[in-house]
């Protein structure tokens, strides 16, 4: 007798695990229940195409050759019956049976299965803010979202939309606006932009450029109403600190898993979503579930994690395929790997931040290493912004951070792998990563940040971050900030603060000795390769080496006050 294997959710991992499945058992009768209008169609693209990159918002789901993927489709094509429009109920696990009711044509079917996939998603977060369900506030998840605020955003000169949120989409949609013509503001509640990304130090040059676009930042400030103009459609935001006038609004401040069908039907839940297995089954062994409704776990902490990626929701199909089929595939967890591009500037992260590894227990090494992602000479050359985490004591790599105009997709990619394998620094040291001048450094960006946690492992450097040295600067600490970049560069760019001395690095050896041996002296260039090379100079004049630091990242990633002249 053909297998049932019916599928609840028609985005990314239902129809990968209903396609899949169908080419592993071609006699497997297999059904797909969408109860929107739309299947298989990229949601990740919404922005690029609220932009104008994508002209048309049919080839989000549309195949590589312009093919709608729609019922149709499925059916001549993968041998899948698609039923849109439809709604998943109930689940009677008894009886084995999936109750639908048809939208459009009304009535209910039970629809029998031998195998069940929940890929039921996320659906936006709506806090109860006052009027937040007026006529202008938008989300951004589905086709249909998209089309929406297309058309809002025709006529856009000289109106102001605000972005509710500073994560991932909320910054994705920055540039489509700026490009319509609307003044963009961005709300975020916590200090600093893509929280969930970067650490704070990370998120401030981001922070810099998307100021020097125009755009308005109002962050440690969260939304306490949406007030309208007396038609039902909103016109101001009211914040915590202030009012901001609004002609068109983006709600972006996260997902949450669509887990109710599941609840109702006694499968078992966690705080992130429908709990599964490695197998990517539920508590109930004939059901499945994946993609953004269910609880991921962290590889690099196995912590629960929630990972509403639709790479992620893509894997979780063929997995989820291979087993309704028989087999014994597992899924291996995440480690929040991502990428975005805003304004120009390219953000990738994976792993843990700072910030979360010493929530979790961990005691780190970290290194800030700005640089070209590409040799200088070349005419391509970018600067990218790098912070690597590792553990101390052990090398276990833990995470890394990677923004800026340059290239780093590849850099967060490698790490990535390295992650899953339970990779080391001295791994990363020793990674025969390709060069040649168009595509990287003879010394990859990763290679070099790899150095620099080995240098400060084995004690041949003493560093103190950003942070940790401003809190000095702040308490008016006796120290002394050596800056040994050349006077064109110090002309350029400079630190507004009484305790820099200027000495060029060629110069360092020859007048030591007109530095005083009895306070701490923190070296910094550009990018601190040459703060590194004046601390061993000084240790090898004899100077105190408890008393030698060096500024981590140098001037470049230093997120304080700068004076800059053009």
């Amino acid at each position: 007798m053909a297998r049932k294997i019916v599928v609840i959710g028609g985005v990314a991992c239902g129809p990968k695990a209903a396609a899949r499945a169908k080419r592993l058992d071609p006699t497997a009768e297999i059904t797909i229940i969408e109860k929107g209008n739309d299947v298989s169609y990229g949601a990740c693209g919404l922005p690029f195409y609220l932009e104008g990159e994508i002209k048309d918002i049919s080839e989000l789901n549309a195949t590589p050759v312009g093919i709608p993927r729609s019922p149709a489709f499925f059916k001549a094509v993968k041998g899948v019956d698609v039923k849109v429009k439809t709604e998943a109920v109930s689940i009677n696990r008894d009886r084995k049976t999936v109750t639908v009711k048809y939208l459009d044509a009304g009535g209910v079917e039970e629809l029998p299965y031998d195998k069940l996939v929940l890929a039921t998603g996320s659906t936006p977060v709506r806090p109860p803010i006052p009027g937040i369900d007026l006529e202008g506030i938008h989300c951004l998840k589905t086709l249909e979202d998209g089309s929406t605020i297309k058309s809002a955003m025709e006529g856009a000169q000289g109106k102001k939309a605000v972005i509710i949120g500073g994560g991932l989409i909320g910054l994705e949609c920055i540039e489509p606006l700026i490009k319509a013509g609307f003044e963009v503001h961005v709300v975020e509640k916590l200090p600093f932009v893509l929280p969930a990304l970067l650490d704070q130090e990370m998120a401030a040059p981001l922070m810099g450029h998307l100021k020097s676009k125009g755009v308005k930042l109002h962050c440690n400030d969260g939304v306490e109403a949406f007030e309208d103009d007396g038609n039902g459609r909103v016109a101001r935001v009211k914040t915590e600190q202030t009012a901001i006038d609004a002609d068109l609004v983006i709600l972006a401040i996260g997902f949450r898993p669509v887990t109710d069908l599941a609840e109702a039907a006694g499968i078992e839940t966690g705080r992130m979503g429908i709990k599964v297995d490695a197998h990517m089954r539920t508590s109930d062994p004939d059901i499945y579930a994946g993609g953004d409704c269910v609880q991921s776990w962290n590889i690099v902490t196995g912590a629960p994690m929630y990972a509403p990626m639709g790479s992620t929701a893509n894997k979780h199909g063929r997995v989820i395929a291979n087993n309704v089929c028989g087999w014994n595939s597992t899924f291996s967890g995440v480690c929040g790997t991502g990428v975005c591009r805003v304004m120009g500037f390219n953000i990738a992260r994976t792993g843990l931040t700072e910030r979360d590894a010493r929530a979790a227990g961990f005691e780190v090494i970290t290194a800030l290493t700005p640089g070209p992602d590409r040799p200088h000479f070349m005419d391509e050359s970018k600067p990218i912004n790098m912070k690597l985490v590792a553990e101390a004591y052990t090398g276990r790599l833990l995470g890394l951070q990677v923004l800026g105009p340059g290239e780093v997709l590849s850099r967060v990619d490698t790490m990535a792998a390295l992650l899953k394998m339970d990779g080391t620094i001295d791994d990363l040291a020793d990674t025969d990563m390709a060069y040649a001048p168009p595509f990287s450094p003879a010394l990859d960006n990763l290679i070099t940040a790899a150095h620099v946690v080995q240098n400060k492992r084995d004690d041949l450097v003493r560093s103190y971050t950003p942070a940790e040295l401003k809190k000095k600067l702040d308490d008016n600490e006796d120290i002394i900030l050596l800056d040994v970049r050349t006077p064109p560069e110090v002309e350029q760019m400079s630190l507004p603060y009484d305790q820099v001395r200027y000495i060029p690095l060629g110069k360092v050896r020859e007048k030591a000795s007109e530095l005083p041996k009895d306070k701490e002296i923190v070296c910094l260039c550009k990018i601190s390769l040459r703060g590194y090379e004046a601390a061993k100079m000084l240790e090898g004049a004899g100077f105190d080496r408890n008393n030698i630091r060096v500024l981590d990242g140098g001037i470049v990633a230093w997120p304080y006050e700068k004076v800059i002249k053009s």
